[in-house]
């Protein structure tokens, strides 16, 4: 028998096994090293989810997303960089590091998002190549940006692994509404049949710039969390290369499953790093061989990915789930719901 809990027990029991694992962080029961790979799972997280929404839900082969994801962090750097990390300012830095991708989002896609398949996947790709060069060059405009040197000096805010976990939730809860939703259900179609989405009436261009304006912003807020964890910005960290492993992520957990996208993610960070432990320093670079190798075993054995289009029940809207039998019903009809 499934238990009937109320809808605010879920977000309310994550947020609490997050404020859990940041008193652990705070009385040092984990590690400096811990908390940074709990963080940043966070971090992977909200950018697959954004390219989740861009990829898995509308089918638009984005390879630009690193650059997003940068845009994002050097605007939320420079925020508190003027101002202070207080929690008022470090909220208000990430907004803006979302919202200025997401503007930027919407400046490209005007021309681009007309564009499908590998030819999308191209523009987005010279799209990353140019905001690379341009904060390569950016000291020129803003010297504290240091260009090709990179960016130092930027200030953590206190409890930052708590900061990345609700924004996380908060991501979650938003993909989830818009999967379950009219216009989540219109950006499935495009996915599936563009041709036909068009024909039922439903506007492509519209609802590709939503979703893609929406990956973006993802991306940035995520790119913001990054910036004020690791204290460093480099040009390189954003190059297109870096595009693929929310890309990888996405595809690995199942396009279109936010449940795939969380567990991949997770995994993602985490095997990565466990390898980083394993493996002697001359080999190191090794693990980037052998990430292939699962993802190439991943598509033979299953190329729908981890999840498919599941999702975990908790994240599915009560009235899609099948209605358990009346027990009285059961009891009539001898266990199989027929009357004598």
């Amino acid at each position: 028998m499934k238990v009937n809990y109320p809808s605010w027990a879920v977000p309310l029991g994550a947020l609490a096994v997050g404020a859990l694992l940041q008193g652990a962080i705070s009385l040092g029961l984990l590690n400096t090293y811990q908390a940074l790979i709990l963080t940043y799972v966070c971090i992977m997280v909200v950018s697959s989810l954004g390219l989740n929404i861009i990829y898995g839900f509308t089918g638009q082969f984005s390879l630009g997303h690193a650059a997003f994801f940068g845009l994002g962090a050097y605007t939320a750097a420079l925020c508190t960089h003027y101002s202070s990390v207080s929690p008022v300012m470090f909220l208000l830095a990430l907004m803006a590091g979302g919202l200025l991708a997401a503007a930027v989002g919407w400046l490209v896609g005007l021309p681009i998002l007309r564009l499908r398949s590998d030819y999308l996947g191209i523009a987005t790709l010279g799209f990353g190549i140019i905001v690379r060069v341009i904060l390569e060059n950016s000291d020129k405009i803003i010297p504290v940006t240091a260009g090709a040197r990179g960016m130092t000096g930027i200030r953590q805010p206190s409890f930052i692994f708590l900061w990345a976990f609700v924004v996380l939730l908060l991501a979650v809860l938003v993909a989830r509404n818009l999967r379950f939703s009219s216009p989540g259900r219109a950006l499935l179609s495009i996915r599936e049949d563009e041709t036909a989405a068009n024909l039922m009436g439903i506007n492509i261009v519209r609802y590709k710039t939503i979703a893609f304006v929406l990956g973006c912003f993802y991306a940035g807020v995520a790119g913001g969390l990054y910036a004020h964890t690791y204290q460093f910005l480099h040009p390189t960290s954003f190059d297109f290369i870096k595009s693929f492993d929310p890309l990888l992520i996405v595809v690995l957990g199942g396009l279109g499953s936010i449940s795939g996208t969380i567990i991949a993610g997770t995994a993602w960070v985490v095997v990565l790093e466990g390898l980083r432990m394993v493996l002697p320093g001359d080999v190191l670079e090794w693990r980037y061989v052998i990430y292939p190798i699962v993802l190439i075993v991943m598509m033979l054995s299953r190329p729908q990915g981890l999840f498919g289009t599941n999702e975990f029940g908790i994240l599915e809207p009560r009235e899609s789930r099948a209605p358990e039998p009346e027990p009285a019903l059961l009891a009539e009809g001898g266990g199989d719901g027929t009357h004598s």
